[in-house]
């Protein structure tokens, strides 16, 4: 089990970013007399902690300003103290505490092999707030520390992880905040896993399945809904109700939280194929839907809506013989600008379902012409 947060990956970190991280001494005695099988204390961690805590009630969460940088900076500073091997995740109660916020209803998303494209689509917690989005999660985000085994002072050559010892200082860490971040999350929880890992969308022994899913607060959770994404250009290892994915949903289920799954969610690929927008599966056609109520709807006056939500929105009875009645393209939860029909149609509105239902109300225009309601 590997750090969590967005820095966890299963994949290796770039020699390049490694190489940076080192400090000179460390880089000088080379990866030969590394005690440990983690890289090592990152330089200048109390600034860079400190720093990014003053970015984030500053500038992120100014709502947050009367956090203190430095109470929660000497809450987790014990545990450089600690042997490398026996930091628990309880050593981390009281700077979860000092530095624990609220987290956005319908806002929290957990995630498990793809932290680049969840940080790309959190941007920044503004559209979602993952943990490394949260306050005690992005503290120590990309992060290493540990100190030296038989003796005082941090070990910037190396540092264990789960492959040396359980009680590690950054896997404890994850531990205690994911704990955190399930108990505070609430309403439509997101889980973003991906498909194309070829051990398994869902991991069973991993931070999400082990320290999240536990603590979930049924009580304060609408309903779960798992994305299935597949890596451009990659393989399709599993997809919804396969292999690991269905160990989930059925985990879920007998949890008894409602839930749903979507392959390749339609706004998460967009992102995907801004890397690579001449790959065949980012070709316009790949993001057809399979039914025509998904892409056309009946427009009327100034505003087209085709909302895939369910809930109403507005729907206008339209004139089938006189002409005023025409088409435009949409995707589903968008407004595009539409076209004014005819002044002389008194077209009135109703709150009715998606696009694709069948009504068949009817009316009058202002020439006393029968009209009736016509969606795609």
């Amino acid at each position: 089990m590997e750090a969590r947060g967005c820095a966890r990956s299963r994949r290796p970190l770039p020699a390049l970013l490694l190489f940076v991280m080192l400090p000179p001494a460390a880089g000088a005695a080379g990866a030969a007399d590394a005690r440990w099988s983690g890289q090592g204390t990152i330089p200048h961690l109390q600034s860079i902690f400190l720093g990014r805590c003053a970015e984030y009630i500053a500038v992120l969460s100014p709502e947050l300003r009367d956090k203190n940088c430095t109470a929660i900076w000497e809450a987790f500073k014990p545990v450089l103290d600690k042997d490398p091997c026996s930091v628990l995740p309880s050593d981390y109660d009281l700077f979860i505490n000092l530095s624990r916020h609220s987290i956005p209803r319908d806002k929290s998303l957990f995630w498990e092999n793809n932290h680049l494209l969840v940080t790309s689509y959190a941007e920044n917690g503004r559209r979602f707030m993952p943990l490394c989005n949260v306050l005690y999660g992005m503290v120590g985000d990309f992060l290493s520390w540990c100190r030296q085994k038989n003796a005082s002072g941090l070990d910037y050559q190396s540092c264990p992880t789960s492959e040396d010892c359980e009680n590690n200082p950054v896997d404890s860490y994850w531990k205690s905040a994911s704990i955190q971040y399930a108990k505070d999350s609430s309403g439509v929880i997101y889980v973003m896993l991906n498909g194309s890992e070829p051990t398994g969308a869902y991991p069973v022994q991993g931070f999400f399945a082990d320290f999240e899913i536990p603590h979930l607060q049924k009580d304060k959770i609408t309903r779960i809904e798992i994305w299935v994404m597949h890596e451009i250009g990659g393989s399709n290892v599993e997809s919804c109700g396969e292999g690991s994915v269905k160990i989930l949903e059925e985990r879920l289920k007998k949890m008894g939280f409602q839930y749903s799954c979507i392959n390749d969610y339609k706004p998460v690929k967009l992102l995907q194929c801004v890397q690579h927008s001449t790959h065949p599966d980012c070709a316009l056609n790949s993001f057809a839907p399979k039914q025509s109520w998904d892409l056309m709807c009946w427009t009327f006056c100034d505003f087209l809506a085709c909302p895939y939500s369910g809930r109403g929105h507005p729907l206008a009875l339209l004139p089938e013989a006189t002409g005023h009645a025409f088409q435009l393209p949409c995707r589903a939860d968008t407004q595009v600008p539409g076209r004014r029909v005819d002044s002389s149609l008194q077209a009135r509105t109703l709150w009715g379902p998606p696009c694709g239902r069948t009504l068949a109300p009817q009316g009058v225009d202002g020439a006393g012409n029968q009209v009736k309601l016509r969606m795609g």
